[in-house]
């Protein structure tokens, strides 16, 4: 069974969250403040962390920096009801994989929990030699892309930038992450290099209603297949 540790020193989100949660199957742990999310999640090794931004004794910021600080690797979407783009930048700088900003629908943290569980998994487990996601086929040992079942000529890095998000489907892939991921580095010459990769992959793959790269300001890019009559 999935466990997630909930760090939420709000009673009603914690009740909420914990019928919705241990409903959906998931082993649930909980955590009042910080200090206590910090020491809980040391111990116990969750799948995934729900981690609110306002605590006591320890923010949420930097309970995500110190678990990044010791090498953790766990998911952890932050729980803000901060709606400003450089609160959101904070905390994915702090080692944040996602964040759902209050008030926020059952649907889709449910969601957002589920693409993110993925990255633990992933993680322990070889890469697929195929990924097939709407019309669009990936057949990584052959490096070859094909849409509807024509090929499509991609250069190197729009290739290996399409591989990197289609290999986190539903999972938010951060400018930084794509930076070290892609291109190995920690910043690139030009901030338009990422953008301009994209519209290239858009324009290359984006056929038959289908779309596939969506833009979070700010943040980065989620692949989430989707097509216009759904």
């Amino acid at each position: 069974m999935p466990s997630i540790l909930l760090i939420e020193d709000d009673k009603t989100i914690r009740l909420a969250l914990g019928f919705t949660l241990t409903n959906e199957g998931y082993e649930l742990t909980v955590a009042t403040d910080g200090a206590q999310g910090l020491e809980v999640a040391r111990t116990t090794d969750p799948d995934l962390i729900l981690l609110d931004v306002m605590l006591p004794k320890l923010s949420g910021l930097e309970v995500a920096r110190q678990l990044r600080s010791d090498g953790s690797k766990v998911p952890i979407i932050m729980l803000t009801a901060l709606d400003q783009e450089t609160d959101k930048v904070a905390g994915l700088d702090a080692g944040a994989d996602d964040y759902v900003t209050k008030p926020f629908s059952t649907v889709e943290l449910l969601a957002r929990v589920r693409a993110n569980m993925r990255r633990r998994i992933e993680s322990n487990t070889e890469r697929p030699s195929q990924i097939v996601a709407g019309a669009l086929h990936l057949d990584l040992d052959a490096a070859r892309v094909l849409v509807s079942g024509n090929a499509v000529k991609l250069r190197k890095k729009e290739y290996e930038l399409l591989f990197a998000l289609a290999s986190r489907p539903g999972i938010l892939c951060t400018r930084q992450w794509l930076m070290q991921e892609v291109w190995g580095e920690a910043f690139l010459p030009t901030s338009r290099t990422i953008d301009t990769h994209i519209k290239r992959l858009r324009k290359a793959i984006d056929r038959d209603g289908w779309t596939y790269i969506h833009t979070e300001h700010g943040m980065g890019y989620r692949f989430e297949p989707q097509h216009a009559e759904s």
